[in-house]
């Protein structure tokens, strides 16, 4: 990063959030109108400033390098009709979906907790934003002017407080990232909310996959093996009535018999196989798919890097997955040779699926790859797929939190940062308000009382320097007091189990 970008891309932010000032009247407007009852002004305000709160959102990450995913809860279900075509909505009947759908969506707005978070953000952003990231540009114009409109002598000292300005620029684009993130980023609740409302679809893709899969099972059982048991069950019959008329055709039947008793039993030991192969649940899932290599009609090599075992669904769930991919490749890839890479990746597992077929595999074109990725959305796992025409094909199966990895206990902070964050708790106030902003304001206002403002008993060309040095101070302290516990515990995260692990290892 150059030096001057932290400080062109302060003064762009401060700028827009100068311009949010305009934004502020409407909404303003539009929130002390909803409170006398004209709620029709409280969607399109609040759609305005979900779209600015989306613009900063973006922009700090591409700028701030801090990522703030939305905070909304997940916008209600468009309504359904009943049985008679009219849609209800608490005890009113509507016969367009319009109504309802536009009561809903006003509620959920203005039930988000997420819509008021952005209302705060909004209101102060100008004097947050404003006034914070366009102080570095102000010590860098006023530190180049100095030796033009005051002391040409004083231009070392122009010098300093315009490297004091650049200085500055990054810490104070770090602290306003800290601040959009704090009041834009997901809440515990809308996180929640989102996970309730993805498990609810996930339970329903799962029910509907359990259905179709005793279905099948069922219609596997009538269509196969069911009937060649009636059939056994028919020529045992002939067979006993020919025992003492025709003994060579009742030994021919016997035959018949032993052969469809030997298919029966490969059909019965294929559909348990198909429900849950007695090999993954013996030797798991590393052997159980070795095996699928061994039966498979391609070359396939298998590297599993596994220390322990997964849970029992997760293993079935991979399990079939890969199946379904060796299945893939031999039927509509045209693939001569596979590589299965199974590794773990901390917490996570990662399952890599690669052939040297024709590709051009797309999961909207069935294949079975719909079918591997509502299976393995029950573990908020994803299917990665990579099959340009012509090939080869990659699918990368991740599925992550499905490993226990043990954890330490987050240490404690040292000391020599302890005394920084207790100094900058404890002492930041003093440079920042009445050392800083107080005495701004009485420098803008000409003020005569100098009371206790110390800069204003330093010459006039002094006055500002030392204003503007006294609020830098006061920021910087309030960022070291926030930023060096929160960059601790980021760099030591600690995990649910982190007592129950610190606990076993002693």
């Amino acid at each position: 990063m150059t030096i001057g970008r932290p400080l062109l891309q302060g003064a762009a932010l401060g700028v827009l959030a100068l311009a949010d000032l305009v934004l502020i009247v409407p909404t303003l407007i539009g929130t002390a109108l909803t409170a006398l009852g004209f709620i029709f002004f409280f969607p399109p305000v609040t759609t305005v400033i979900r779209w600015r709160t989306g613009v900063a959102r973006s922009l700090s990450g591409r700028w701030l390098d801090m990522r703030v995913r939305p905070s909304y809860m997940p916008p209600p279900p468009p309504p359904q009709p009943q049985a008679d075509g009219w849609y209800r909505h608490d005890r009113h009947l509507y016969k367009t979906p319009w109504w309802p759908a536009w009561n809903n969506r006003w509620k959920w707005m203005f039930t988000d907790p997420a819509t008021w978070r952005d209302m705060f953000w909004l209101l102060f952003n100008p004097v947050v934003g404003g006034v914070l990231l366009l102080l570095p540009v102000a010590l860098v114009a006023y530190g180049l002017a100095m030796p033009w409109y005051w002391i040409p002598q004083a231009a070392p000292l122009g010098l300093a407080i315009a490297a004091a300005g650049v200085a500055s620029a990054p810490w104070l684009l770090r602290f306003y990232a800290w601040w959009t993130r704090l009041l834009l980023s997901p809440t515990a609740a809308s996180i929640l909310a989102g996970h309730i409302r993805r498990l609810d679809q996930v339970r329903l893709e799962t029910v509907d996959s359990q259905a179709a899969e005793l279905r099948r099972i069922e219609r596997d059982l009538h269509d196969g093996t069911q009937a060649r048991l009636v059939a056994i069950g028919m020529m045992l019959g002939a067979v006993e009535e020919l025992m003492d008329s025709d003994p060579t055709a009742a030994k021919v039947l016997l035959a018949k018999v032993r052969e469809g008793s030997s298919t029966a039993l490969i059909e019965l030991r294929d559909l348990v196989k198909g429900i849950h192969p007695p090999v993954l649940a013996e030797r798991g899932l590393g052997d159980a798919v070795r095996a699928l290599a061994l039966d498979s009609p391609l070359k396939v090599t298998v590297t599993v890097d596994l220390k322990k075992r997964l849970d029992a669904p997760v293993e079935s769930a991979v399990y079939f997955s890969v199946s379904e991919l060796l299945t893939n490749a031999a039927r509509h890839g045209g693939a001569e040779r596979v590589w299965i890479d199974i590794s773990n990746r901390g917490r996570s597992l990662r399952v890599t699926v690669g052939d040297d077929g024709s590709g051009g595999a797309d999961p909207a074109r069935g294949s079975g790859l719909s079918g591997i990725e509502r299976r393995l959305a029950a573990f908020d796992g994803v299917l990665a797929l990579s099959s340009p025409p012509g090939g080869p094909t990659a699918a990368t199966i991740d599925l992550p939190h499905v490993l226990p990895e043990p954890t330490l206990a987050r240490p404690p902070l040292p000391r020599w940062k302890l005394a920084i964050v207790s100094v900058g708790w404890g002492l930041a106030w003093l440079p920042l308000f009445p050392q800083g902003i107080v005495t701004m304001i009485m420098k803008l206002v000409g003020a005569d009382v100098r009371s206790w403002f110390l800069a204003l008993y330093l010459p006039e060309p002094w006055q500002w320097p030392l204003i503007a040095f006294n609020i830098v101070l006061g920021l910087t302290l309030y960022g070291l007091a926030l930023g060096i516990p929160i960059a601790h515990a980021r760099r030591y995260p600690e995990a649910p189990n982190a007592g129950i692990c610190a606990g076993a290892g002693r």
